[in-house]
This record gives C-alpha cells, sequence and structure tokens, in this order.
C-alpha cells in the first residue's frame, strides 16, 4: 500500500471504531505498519472478524476494546487519550435496515452520538467518520455532487445522512474538526463473503469460485462506482491528519469516478478465475438506486485525495486474496 501522510505520527494515538471490520482493519493496519504510537480498536465483533483482530496482536501499539458504540460509558473509555478518531463502526446493509430499521438505527444513529460526543469530551483532535453514497436517493443526475441529493429510500440512508447533520451541528456548535466520508461500493480483501447481508463482490467471487447458485438483483445493468478499500483507507489518513481547516464540517465523496455494471463485474471476475458459471437473475431489491457515479474533485481539493488503485487493478488484487486464501 502506498503511504498516504507526510506527517510524522509516531507520537499520535488513533482510535478505530469498527476496527475488527473490513473498512476498519485496513486502516488499522496502515497505522500500525506505519508507526503510530498507539492504534485502539473498538468493536463488539457483530459484523468484525475475530480473524482481522487477530493480525495486529503482533504490534505492540495496538489495544483492543471489546465494545458496542450503543454503550456511552465505553465510547468515553475508548476516546481516553486519543488524538484522531476513525469511525467505521456501523451496521452495514441497505437490506439489512429494510428488515430490521431499529436495530440500524440504534447502532448507526444513537451509537454515533455516542461517539461524537465522546470525542468532544476527550478533545480528540480529529473525527472522521464513514458516511455513504446511499445518502444520494433518488437524485438522477451523474456524477453525484456532494451538495445535490435526494429523497432517501432506505433507513441505512437516514442513518447516514443523519450522522451528517450531527456532526455538522457538532462543527458549528462546538468548532469540532469533522470530516465525513461517503464511500461508493468499497470493496477489497477481507471483505466477507458469508451472510444474508454479504457485498457483492465478494458473494460473486465465492459464488463462482464454489460453483454455487450466484444471484443478480434486477437485470444486472445497474452501476456502481467501485472502490478499492486503499483509496477508502488514503481518505481516512488524510481525513484525520489534515491542516486544511476549510476541510472540516463537510463531507465528500470516496470514490474512483468510474461507473461499471453489476453484469461487466461479474464476467471479470469469471475471467479473472478463469470459470464460466452463469448467474441466475431475480427480482431488483427494495431500497436500491439504478446508477451510481461519483465526482471526487471536492475531495481532491481539500483532502488531497486522488485515488490510487483503479477499479479492475483493485478488482485482480481482491479476486487473488480469495483465489489463494
Amino acid at each position: 500500500m502506498a503511504v498516504f501522510h507526510t506527517k510524522d505520527i509516531s507520537g499520535k494515538s488513533f482510535l478505530v471504531t469498527g476496527g475488527a471490520g473490513f473498512i476498519g482493519s485496513h486502516i488499522v493496519e496502515y497505522l500500525l505498519k506505519n508507526g503510530a504510537s498507539k492504534v485502539r480498536v473498538l468493536d463488539n465483533l457483530s459484523t468484525g472478524s475475530v480473524e482481522n483482530v487477530s493480525l495486529f496482536r503482533a504490534y505492540v501499539p495496538y489495544e483492543y476494546i471489546d465494545g458496542d458504540i450503543r454503550d456511552a460509558a465505553i465510547c468515553r473509555s475508548a476516546c481516553e487519550g486519543i488524538d484522531y478518531v476513525s469511525h467505521q463502526a456501523a451496521l452495514g446493509s441497505v437490506p439489512r435496515s429494510v428488515k430490521d430499521p431499529i436495530t440500524s438505527n440504534e447502532v448507526n444513529l444513537n451509537g454515533f452520538v455516542n461517539m461524537i460526543t465522546a470525542a468532544k469530551d476527550a478533545g480528540v483532535k480529529t473525527f472522521v467518520y464513514a458516511s455513504s453514497s446511499s445518502v444520494y436517493g433518488d437524485e438522477p443526475n451523474l456524477p453525484k455532487t456532494e451538495d445535490r441529493t435526494g429523497n432517501l429510500l432506505s433507513p441505512y440512508a437516514v442513518t447516514k445522512k443523519a450522522n451528517e447533520l450531527y456532526a455538522a451541528v457538532f462543527h458549528a456548535l462546538f468548532g469540532m474538526k469533522v470530516v465525513g466520508l461517503r464511500y461508493f461500493n468499497v470493496f477489497g480483501p477481507r471483505q466477507d463473503p458469508d451472510g444474508p447481508y454479504a457485498a457483492v463482490i465478494p458473494l460473486f467471487v465465492k459464488g463462482i469460485m464454489t460453483r454455487s447458485p450466484v444471484y443478480i438483483n434486477g437485470d444486472g445493468g445497474q452501476t456502481r462506482d467501485f472502490t478499492f478499500v486503499d483509496n477508502a483507507v488514503q481518505a481516512n489518513i488524510k481525513g484525520m491528519l489534515t491542516d486544511e481547516e476549510s476541510a472540516f464540517g463537510e463531507v465528500y465523496n470516496i470514490a474512483v469516478g468510474a461507473n461499471f455494471s453489476v453484469n461487466f463485474l461479474y464476467g471479470e471476475i469469471g475471467d479473472l478465475l478463469k470459470i464460466d458459471h452463469k448467474p441466475i437473475y431475480r427480482e431488483p431489491r427494495s431500497g436500491d438506486i439504478r446508477d451510481s457515479l461519483a465526482d471526487i474533485s471536492k475531495a481532491g481539493r481539500l483532502l488531497n485525495y486522488h485515488p490510487t488503485r483503479k477499479f479492475l487493478d483493485g478488482l485482480k488484487l481482491t479476486v487473488s486474496y480469495f483465489r489463494d486464501k
């Protein structure tokens, strides 16, 4: 992975909530490998992985707190002595939120308020948090720009939009340095291929490798701005360490700025695996948007964010990871 920072972090302490999860574990790995003095993870392993946690135990600066962000006292404890927070803990998945909006709200909204309040009270320097491209809802125009959103289409989207509203208020009221990242379909190694809410790329890879039924929702013509996980790591590191005052209190699209159809994705994975395995098409999924493409110029301008891995390069690395695992 490229180095995304120029500031010395050897005397700095970091908290990554959801650090046992997919994106969080990659942020933790980056910080540990680049000499941070303390990297603390807060996770309850509800969607994170013990396997991810075990990757870090050999690093002296690594600390782990087994706890839930719905517990305000745990959040306060986790923020003690911390310079920078990367808040990744959440219940992902639009379908999960449609099926169980209450739990998604408790974790993604109440948990967020617990975390940002704890970070404020602890005097954390910068609070970076994960938002989502789902906040664009039914806004039809492409590419998506941060100042133009539509009607929200799922409870998950509501929780992420509410995170952005709370962050803006904490910035305005308390002068908190907050940075929101609207992720666009992040993928890569360590993304869980199992369970009812698995993301599409690991699901496709596993299904094709095992020649089990693979389902495509709708006609497969829907497009996504698939974003390799290194790019999400870059955005978090640059967001936490930026000295650009105008960058705070804002939200940013984190993507590549190119979109591909689900059918194209499926075909590329089959080609990389050298396996011809036909998918099964079924009804479109409730709450899904049809097309997605990000304008990433704002993140480039204020965070100096520039994707280092394009879609096909990242897909090759991801498929190799699952094939060789």
